[in-house]
């Protein structure tokens, strides 16, 4: 199944910097999110356009996540060429990511 089937996503950034907030649907399903939606899987998905590191930081209360992507805006809004300086774009196609519900048993 796709994330954006267990949860929602809202973004921000500062600079070079994108935050990127993962909130589950239903408290439920964060245990398997905190599971098999690590730094290292969206850092993988996003590669082509994160190159600095991926932390994630845990809101168990919010059922969400944040995830804060370094080096990910080309340089910073007012720098960038990019067609989506902000990477609002980015949090939709990180909804797109395969969650495998059996992985996170």
């Amino acid at each position: 199944m796709k994330l954006r089937e267990l949860a929602h996503s809202r973004t921000g950034d500062k600079g070079n910097t994108l935050n990127v907030s993962v909130i589950c649907h239903d408290a439920r399903h964060y245990d398997l999110l905190r599971k098999v939606l690590t730094s290292e899987r969206v850092k993988a998905f996003l590669s082509d356009v994160v190159l600095g590191d991926v932390v994630r930081y845990e809101l168990p209360r919010l059922a969400a996540f944040n995830f804060v992507l370094g080096r990910a805006l080309g340089g910073g809004v007012t720098r960038s060429l990019a067609l989506d300086a902000h990477g609002k774009s980015l949090s939709s196609a990180l909804m797109d990511l395969e969650i495998d519900e059996e992985a996170g048993l």
